[in-house]
């Protein structure tokens, strides 16, 4: 393989954003071209494959898995600690409250981040509680970590990540909840054995509904800056997978451009002092139309 790009033609083209659509929901425009034969260039250079009919081949037989390194080739992966820090106080601040009125401290309050990357956002969900919810000790809760890429998922397990990763984090929470890692080439730390064990990490795919209900039914789900890169069709489905996996009076927070205003919704719009969020009324059942 040379580093020259993989010319694709519209066939090709059309063949791999169909693929790239039909397994995650992601649109990818024809005019971000370069990008898509980028991307190709490099798997087929790990793959070996001598050009592109033999990476095809490849990935219809799905070889290796093929279709799964082909799908965490496109994903993105863009994310820090502390990220959109209005909704963590909105968690704490009101969230929480709503969840856990009149509950049972022996049932477990279950917070979803879907997808969750390299692991950034559920272990923050996992640190903001510990620094800001006073009664945290009092109740089990469960956080769970959720993405389409295999590759990100290991990296979040792993827990290392660098200065740009942490750069939102005060010094203080990375001295209490992280380790500098001696003899690396770029400064790294890795998150506490414990706060490691404290987030489940799982694939899931947004737009697989029985995958996506094998998790079961959660309080709360932080499901942000993905559906920016949905069409309609499956922002719709998208948000009624979503709309399943809360229980009835969960919340859902999206990312701060994201919103539900282009498909039908059956969710409930809330606006706290903290962050407007998406809510599934107490009374709406499954099958409810939008």
């Amino acid at each position: 393989m040379t580093g020259e790009p993989v010319p694709l033609g519209e066939a090709d083209l059309t063949r791999l954003c169909d693929l790239l659509y039909r397994q995650t929901g992601i649109l990818v425009p024809a005019d971000r071209r370069p990008f898509i034969e980028r991307r190709v260039r490099e798997r087929m250079r790990a793959t070996g494959a001598a050009g592109l009919p033999e990476y095809l081949a490849r990935l219809r037989s799905d070889a290796a898995g093929e279709v799964q390194l082909f799908v965490n080739a496109f994903t993105v992966n863009e994310t820090y600690f502390f990220r959109e820090a209005h909704q963590l106080h909105c968690l704490t601040a009101s969230l929480l409250g709503a969840v856990t009125a009149g509950r049972d401290r022996s049932d477990p309050i279950r917070i979803w981040s879907m997808p969750c990357a390299t692991g950034e956002e559920p272990y923050s969900l996992a640190i903001w509680l510990l620094e800001h919810w006073p009664v945290v000790d009092c109740w089990e809760i469960e956080i769970v970590g959720s993405d389409i890429d295999t590759r990100a998922l290991a990296a979040a397990e792993a827990g290392r990540y660098g200065a740009r990763a942490l750069a939102r984090l005060p010094p203080d929470l990375v001295a209490r909840y992280f380790t500098a890692e001696a003899g690396t080439a770029v400064p790294s730390w890795r998150i506490l054995p414990e706060l490691r064990g404290s987030v489940r990490f799982s694939r899931r795919n947004l737009v697989d509904g029985p995958g996506m209900a094998q998790e079961g039914r959660f309080d709360i789900v932080f499901c942000r800056n993905v559906l920016i890169y949905f069409d309609d069709a499956s922002r719709r489905i998208a948000a009624d997978t979503l709309f399943s996996a809360l229980r009835p009076g969960g919340f859902l927070c999206l990312g701060h451009t994201e919103s539900m205003d282009r498909i039908p919704s059956r969710f409930r719009t809330r606006r706290f002092p903290e962050a407007i969020v998406h809510q599934r009324p107490e009374d709406a059942r499954e099958g409810d139309a939008p």
